[in-house]
């Protein structure tokens, strides 16, 4: 296992990085000779010309941020995922988890464990078929428990002791709608379009007059700047460590408690400052 992991770590002839950059059409998107043979370095020792290059090229670029490329995989995914998401859930049930997934796929740059083996639509639904299986482990939680006098009732879980969660929850309430407050008209209206009123991405960006990529870009972007903003406000303002810190995230993450996403966006304000600025 070892070995395999060294080998995957080995150089590719220069010649040969090369032509399947001509055959991938990379240069299409700009994509550095560097950057691709870096890609292709996890496929070493395989027949590399096998490989699904012209996709490999796209992900690369995508993983860029450059932003044709993105909206060529917008356009040439988004009725993939589509259909892959109602296959798995009929009725629509599903397409939020698509849209979530280009999100996912700007901002956290899952393109990285894309290795062009299979095609960019079969990883696609591989990722979104892998999703939905987690939501729906995750809804069991959710599932009617037995009256407490069944004999099916099952005795109450002991759950650790958490003696700082209520001040942790409070903290992060505080710093968030800290965070959302600052951002621009803009930004907290597209968060709330799409967080808030759970709109899609395609909605989101034509109620603010934007491509559906440039949306998805956008969401990313804010979730950064939230996130450091509120790390920021943590650290500088209340005196915490990095763990507590951690600890701040680990509790909302696992329950958000009393977080009101809306409340904080306050989407009609929102609505109200977006309107002024473009009448300026």
């Amino acid at each position: 296992m070892e070995q395999g992991r060294e080998v995957s770590r080995l150089p590719i002839d220069g010649k040969l990085v090369e032509r399947l950059y001509r055959q991938a059409n990379a240069e299409r998107w700009r994509v550095p000779m560097g950057r691709f043979a870096e890609a292709l370095e996890p496929s070493a020792g395989r027949d590399l010309s096998a490989l699904h290059l012209e996709d490999l090229a796209l992900a690369c670029a995508c993983a860029a941020g450059d932003e044709g490329a993105w909206e060529h995989f917008i356009l040439q995914q988004r009725p993939i995922l589509y259909r892959a998401a109602d296959a798995l859930e009929p009725g629509g049930g599903a397409r939020d988890l698509a849209d979530s997934l280009y999100a996912d796929l700007f901002g956290q740059s899952l393109f990285r464990y894309f290795h062009g083996r299979s095609s960019l639509a079969t990883w696609l639904r591989a990722v979104l078929a892998q999703r939905y299986v987690d939501r729906l482990r995750s809804t069991r939680r959710l599932d009617p428990l037995p009256d407490e006098e069944s004999s099916a009732a099952l005795p109450a879980p002991a759950r650790p002791i958490e003696p700082n969660r209520d001040r942790d929850v409070e903290l992060m309430r505080r710093t968030l709608a800290r965070a959302v407050a600052n951002l621009v008209a803009r930004d907290r209206l597209r968060l709330a379009c799409y967080y808030a009123q759970a709109l899609t991405l395609a909605e989101t960006g034509r109620l603010l007059g934007e491509h559906e990529a440039t949306a998805s870009r956008q969401l990313a972007r804010t979730r950064k700047a939230i996130k450091a903003d509120v790390e920021r406000q943590l650290r500088v303002e209340y005196g915490l460590s990095d763990d507590e810190v951690a600890q701040c995230f680990a509790c909302v993450t696992d329950d958000a408690g009393p977080l009101d996403l809306r409340q904080m966006c306050d989407v009609d304000s929102a609505r109200k400052e977006f309107a002024r600025d473009r009448s300026r």
